[in-house]
């Protein structure tokens, strides 16, 4: 008898193992991507889950905060970085799949105002944004570390703007939050991507940054090395194939 409960336990074990293997695999990647991709990464997954695959897991913030969450062990398996120095951060602990990474999206940085505002600026050298400010402050993600952040703060360093302004910051932990503050009139300006300000109804753009006044706006991807689900490159590749880039182009990001 005792033989025969301990054969029934165990075929128990195996079946519950057997179960909990498909379930993995039934799962959809779960994918840590910049806050600026927030719509377009969500109509790529449900354009992938369309096809029959498990529709992956989203979850957005900095790209800073993401990249210290995968070096920290978070149990992801795609990073997608709004720069390429955060990936950079990533790859040299070790933790991308070889061969993954690919930079497949660009984008525009724009100087933006509540949707109300009148204010009208043109960006060039010495531009008076500090003036245009005046007792309010400048949204923008933190610009020590935060991509956003960081391109923002070349802008206007190269503008010869920076030091008008430095101590005039609504410092954001994201893109995204830098955006709010700007819809919700806490701040009269603010610096985001050009499809932040494509996605809030609540803004409207002042001027945007000439290209050459800051480093390129480069998005890659990446699979990490601790990924186990099937999907992971799969999706990956989707994302920057033909039919997937079309998906991001429509919601203004530029492509590579």
């Amino acid at each position: 008898m005792t033989r025969i409960l301990a054969s029934l336990m165990m075929a128990l074990f195996a079946l519950l193992g057997t179960v909990v293997q498909a379930a993995a695999q039934n799962t959809g990647p779960l994918v840590l991507a910049a806050a600026s991709l927030q719509e377009a990464l969500n109509a790529a997954a449900a354009r992938w889950a369309g096809k029959g695959h498990p529709k992956p897991v989203l979850s957005f913030a900095g790209s800073p905060a993401l990249a210290r969450q995968i070096e920290a062990g978070a149990p992801a398996d795609i990073f997608v970085s709004a720069d390429e120095e955060w990936m950079n951060y990533v790859a040299a602990k070790g933790l991308l799949r070889p061969k993954t990474r690919s930079s497949f999206l660009t984008n525009s940085l724009v100087l933006i105002a509540p949707a109300s505002s009148r204010t009208q600026l043109a960006i060039r050298p010495g531009f008076p944004l500090a003036k245009a400010l005046g007792t309010g402050r400048l949204a923008m993600a933190d610009p020590d570390g935060v991509p956003a952040g960081r391109y923002g703060k070349q802008a206007l360093t190269n503008l010869r703007v920076w030091p008008t302004v430095a101590n005039k910051l609504a410092q954001a932990e994201n893109v995204r939050v830098a955006l709010a503050f700007v819809s919700r009139g806490e701040t009269p300006l603010g610096i985001v991507y050009a499809t932040d300000a494509r996605a809030e109804p609540g803004v409207r753009v002042v001027a945007t940054f000439p290209p050459g006044s800051h480093a390129p706006i480069s998005y890659p991807v990446a699979v990490l090395k601790s990924s186990r689900n099937a999907d992971a490159d799969p999706f990956r590749r989707f994302l920057i194939s033909a039919e997937g880039k079309a998906i991001f182009r429509r919601f203004g990001f530029g492509t590579r």
